[in-house]
């Protein structure tokens, strides 16, 4: 009989988990479901600390993946790069010794979420914030300059989403920045060629189907309503929904379009 060892080998390994957060704040109104409370989001650290997990940036956890070590590790990432995730994210996390990725809009910094036409406005990091995330040990990814739709956008508007929002950023940070987050969740093989040639190490979506790899992420969105309970149930249906990324991205592929990000 082949010893556990043996047998952890010959199994699948679990797809990585990755979290999608977006902005950290007591709101009225959430008409898009992208608002986690403060005190939620405490518990939701908690959560994942009394189950032995630690939250990291994407970085780290592609990087122990790489070396095998990801057992244990849970991607955290924050998209739109709202100024409340250093003044209420960033505490919390450093607290229990967490690490995550926030995706700055660069054409936006100090700006606000003029794209949620429906939603409050809410304030964006400017250069100072990036740079003070930064030194926090937050990785700082790119997503995008407007937050459009990449899969619609033209050529030179995805050449400059992509390629332009990286070198300012770096410019702000001095440090590459490795990551890219798709806006809307919207993927496809074009657009995941631009940030491959943009000469990002990974991206983010939603849920790509069959463009999942290492770049087109799938992540699970977290939000104000996820309790233990329901975190506890998605991730246990998380193997049986995501399948692990592979390194390599299929060369046709339509569009995987998500309505949230």
């Amino acid at each position: 009989m082949p010893a556990p060892a043996v047998l952890r080998r010959l199994l699948p390994k679990p797809p990585l988990w990755v979290a999608m957060y977006h902005s950290i704040a007591e709101t009225p109104a959430d008409p898009y479901q992208v608002t986690v409370s403060p005190v939620r989001f405490a518990r939701q650290l908690h959560w994942l600390g009394d189950r032995g997990l630690r939250g990291v940036s994407v970085r780290e956890l592609l990087a122990a993946t790489a070396a095998g070590r990801e057992r244990g590790l849970v991607g955290l990432t924050f998209d739109d790069g709202y100024a409340d995730f250093l003044e209420s994210a960033v505490p919390l996390l450093r607290r229990h010794g967490f690490t995550a990725t926030v995706y700055v809009l660069a054409g936006r910094l100090g700006g606000d979420n003029a794209w949620d036409a429906e939603g409050p406005r809410r304030p964006l990091l400017d250069e100072d914030g990036i740079r003070r995330a930064a030194a926090a040990g937050m990785e700082i990814g790119s997503h995008g300059l407007h937050h459009v739709s990449l899969v619609d956008a033209d050529d030179a508007t995805l050449t400059a989403e992509t390629r332009h929002s990286r070198e300012l950023i770096e410019e702000i940070t001095g440090d590459p920045v490795n990551g890219f987050c798709y806006p809307y969740g919207t993927v496809d093989t074009r657009v995941v060629r631009a940030v491959r040639k943009a000469g990002y190490a990974y991206g983010c979506a939603i849920d790509p189907g069959p463009l999942s790899g290492t770049y087109a992420l799938p992540r699970i969105h977290i939000g104000e309503d996820d309790t233990s309970w329901r975190l506890t149930a998605k991730r246990v249906l998380h193997p049986l929904r995501r399948r692990r990324p592979a390194d390599l991205i299929p060369a046709q592929s339509g569009p995987a379009r998500s309505v949230l990000s």
